[in-house]
Parts: C-alpha cells; structure tokens; sequence
C-alpha cells in the first residue's frame, strides 16, 4: 500500500502496533519539529519537501536497508538523493545528537528504561592519537660516578 502524499495516517502507530516503523506519529513529531534548524531561504527549483515527509524517507530507507537512489518517488518522501542531502545537514547541525538525549530523557521520565540492563560502549568516541611518553630510564648502578673534573 502506497502512502498518499498529504495524508498522515498513523492508526497503526497510535494502536500500539506499527506495520511501517518509519512513519512519525504527531507525539513523536512534536518532540522532534522544535529541534530541527530553520529552514533556509527558497531558492529557484522545485518546492521544498516538507520536514516530516523526509525523516519519514529517511528512516524508510534505513528501516529498509536501501539505497538513496532506490527510495520510491511515489512515496512522497521525496527523492532519496533529497533526503540524503537533508541526513548530512542535521547530522552537521547536530540535530541527531540532541534528539538523542531528548527523547532518553523523556523516556526514562516515563519509567521506559531499564539500567539495570546497559552496556557501556565507548566506539563512537575519538581514540587519543598518541601513547603517553615513558619515564626516562633509570640507572641500574647504586650511585652514579662522581664528578673528577
């Protein structure tokens, strides 16, 4: 079943149950809008794909494991290559990190995490690009020589 393009049905997500995990349901979407930078100015093309409609394409493509240029036009996510491009400017502006944060925060208010059950990963940090420098040797003699000078 194709998604028109101005339509937001989202009963599958507000029973509980979603048969398509890349659609954003209107709670989620009021966590995420406010985060997203300002739109830049128009400029000559096509009109701009709105917001929402984009996130939901590029969480189709990933849900999906496709390629940008394989996202369905008809979808109405707009192209892949346009939601690729949108993917690298939040990532640049940090949108991902924030809403990251945000949407744990909101989750462990509501009592939805378990810590009990974590797993400390520290892959997605920098590794120190140097080893520390060693103590200079030490003399193995019991005293060094004395001066004769």
């Amino acid at each position: 079943m194709l998604v028109e393009r101005d339509s937001y049905d989202d009963s599958a997500v507000r029973e509980g149950v979603s048969t398509r995990p890349w659609i954003v349901d209107d709670d989620l979407w009021a966590l995420i809008e406010p985060v997203l930078p300002p739109r830049p100015k128009r400029s000559p093309g096509p009109r701009p794909v709105d917001d929402r409609r984009c996130l939901q394409g590029i969480l189709y493509v990933l849900h999906c494991n496709i390629t940008w240029q394989q996202l369905p036009l008809e979808l109405g996510f707009g192209s892949g290559q346009t939601c690729w491009r949108r993917l690298g400017r939040r990532h640049e502006a940090g949108v991902f990190d924030t809403l990251h944060r945000l949407l744990l925060a909101e989750l462990n208010a509501a009592g939805e995490l378990d810590w009990t059950r974590v797993c400390v990963d520290a892959s997605h940090l920098r590794a120190k690009m140097r080893a520390r420098r060693r103590a200079p040797r030490r003399s193995t003699a019991a005293r060094p020589a004395a001066s004769t000078t």
